[in-house]
């Protein structure tokens, strides 16, 4: 035992098939060259890893305490989200959206009601002055809804600097 051992005999050790033991070598669980001893130490351990649930069984398949560690992130991130909106502190997008659409018609409206008010309020206020006065209200408007625009895609919109998620393309 305290010798190089083939493959065919590890596997017959463990009672695994030799393409088994083959594939331990390959994922770095066995190493080549090393006595039957070793690799009995190392297959054990790679067994007590699975069973506690530290190592899968696949190359490549789930990793128990890291799939256990994404699903915490996520329920702690959804009780968060659940507080803020208790808090009043959090609403959906799609409806401050929809707040927003609402308030910047609502002021544009007045806006536009503005140069009949005009007439009615001042109407010793030449007509030049009137439209200079207009007009600085029609630039005042389009900045603020030029701005409102660009704080929401800014808002909406994800960073650029961030990596894209696992399985997404940039």
């Amino acid at each position: 035992m305290r010798q190089a051992i083939s493959q065919a005999e590890f596997g017959a050790w463990v009672g695994v098939s030799e393409a088994r033991v083959s594939q331990l070598m390959a994922e770095g669980v066995l190493t080549r060259g090393e006595s039957g001893h070793e690799w009995l130490i190392a297959y054990c351990e790679r067994m007590r890893d699975m069973a506690a649930g530290r190592a899968s069984s696949e190359l490549g398949g789930l990793d128990l305490v890291q799939e256990r560690a994404a699903l915490a992130r996520e329920q702690r991130l959804g009780i968060a989200i659940k507080n803020a909106v208790a808090r009043g502190e959090y609403a959906p997008i799609s409806l401050l959206a929809e707040v927003l659409a609402t308030a910047s018609q609502s002021v544009s409206e007045r806006f536009e009601q503005l140069p009949g008010l005009l007439r009615k309020v001042c109407p010793e206020l030449p007509d030049t002055a009137r439209d200079k006065l207009m007009s600085a209200i029609a630039d005042a408007r389009n900045q603020w809804v030029r701005a409102t625009a660009r704080l929401v895609s800014e808002a909406v919109s994800p960073p650029e600097d961030d990596e894209p998620e696992e399985g997404e393309s940039a």
